[in-house]
């Protein structure tokens, strides 16, 4: 038997793989037969071997199988495409042997923490063969719910803005979220003017929680867009000042400038928010928050600034500008 795991969230993916590792230990099982194999370390006829020879305790075995898909990355380095090219000898032997495995007793778990590549034979046979779920990232009131009921898990409480600003902070990064709500509900806990604790408020998320670095760049950038330069350098300032690399900086607001551009020709093309939410191939986050600041700009002036941020990012590896004043002409040009 197989079972196929794979996704973007791995927080959500790793649990259910400890959910079904600790159902297996429950079951009675010694704990001999459960076994961790790296698709990039072994041979996949090492891999086959182990379900040919019998367990001295006649157990059903599980078997956590990982980085099956890892030779469809590009890795820059000697070790990484040997890496890869180990995963892709992998790959093709696996499914040639997927019915056989699948129609096994011993269960091996296909355990994916990311994206895999859709194209690949071995990717759409495991989901035609196989029990398969994909953990997506969740997004809107899938990502309000979970942390809800994290919160529920931890009993504590949150208003609804102080909410939808932690969200917007941390985004669907559930690891992280995870973590920031369990200090949050610490925190309330601990207030000593409520017996019981009080619920999580915007201001506790401002004070306890650092907004990602994207998020703060979009603040940026929504600064330039309605032509408030000062306030676009204080923040660049503060960046900056953070301990964050100016290319860095340059390189996210490349990003968010691109996205914008790509959102501002779907919308110029006539298609409605949905269509562009499945053409872009953006997060849904992401193109909510692009869709109603593109209209602050033309879509020549969004081509315009973003050649402008590929000429500064040239001339700052080219070393014809210094860094952080390129920065701030790139403000002072939009």
């Amino acid at each position: 038997m197989i079972i196929f795991l794979y996704g973007q969230d791995s927080y959500r993916s790793r649990q259910k793989l400890e959910e079904v590792i600790s159902h297996y230990k429950s079951s009675g099982k010694s704990g001999l037969s459960l076994m961790y194999v790296d698709a990039l370390k072994v041979n996949f006829s090492d891999f086959y071997d182990q379900f040919k020879i019998s367990s001295m305790f006649a157990e059903k075995k599980l078997v956590i199988l990982k980085n099956v898909f890892a030779g469809s990355s590009t890795h820059s380095n000697a070790s990484g495409q040997a890496g890869s090219g180990q995963a892709k000898k992998f790959q093709e032997e696996f499914y040639e042997e997927i019915k056989s495995l699948e129609n096994m007793q011993d269960v091996v778990v296909v355990y994916e923490d990311g994206e895999c590549d859709k194209r690949l034979k071995l990717f759409k046979s495991l989901l035609k063969e196989c029990k398969c779920q994909e953990f997506a990232l969740l997004d809107g009131r899938q990502l309000k719910a979970w942390t809800q009921k994290e919160l529920e898990k931890l009993r504590g409480k949150i208003n609804l803005d102080a909410m939808d600003l932690l969200i917007s902070y941390v985004g669907a990064d559930l690891w992280r979220l995870s973590g920031e709500l369990k200090k949050l509900a610490n925190f309330t806990a601990g207030d000593v003017s409520a017996k019981q604790g009080r619920s999580i408020r915007k201001d506790d998320v401002e004070a306890l929680v650092r907004p990602n670095v994207e998020n703060d760049i979009f603040k940026t950038i929504d600064a330039l867009a309605t032509k408030n330069k000062k306030q676009a350098l204080l923040l660049l300032k503060k960046h900056l000042d953070g301990g964050e690399a100016p290319l860095y900086l340059l390189s996210m607001i490349g990003w968010q400038f691109r996205n914008l551009l790509m959102v501002k020709e779907l919308a110029e093309k006539g298609l409605m928010y949905a269509s562009i939410e499945k053409k872009s191939g953006l997060h849904p986050f992401v193109v909510k928050k692009n869709y109603f600041m593109c209209s602050q700009f033309s879509f020549e002036e969004l081509k315009k600034i973003y050649r402008r941020i590929f000429q500064i990012d040239s001339d700052i590896k080219t070393g014809k500008v210094e860094a952080e004043t390129a920065l701030d002409l790139l403000v002072a040009q939009i």
